[in-house]
């Protein structure tokens, strides 16, 4: 049963870690749009951009705490 859950806990953390990079990646890339677009941003879709960065930013800690939590498994 032990290498069973091993492998669960080993396909989990290569999930995780490929959600956070793609929420990093996601964040970053919101962040450049932001930067490129300058003041032709309306307002609300400037918070809006901010809101999706911060969000994306979010869910990539939530994932990369989840991998640290699998190692002390």
């Amino acid at each position: 049963m032990d290498i069973k859950n091993d492998l669960k806990n080993i396909v989990g953390a290569v999930k995780d870690s490929v959600n956070e990079v793609i929420h990093k990646s996601t964040a970053d890339a919101e962040h450049a749009r932001r930067e490129a677009a300058g003041d032709t941003m309306t307002p609300s879709e400037h918070l809006g951009s901010i809101a999706n960065e911060a969000t994306n930013s979010v869910q990539a800690s939530i994932d990369h705490a989840k991998v640290e939590a699998r190692k002390e498994i």
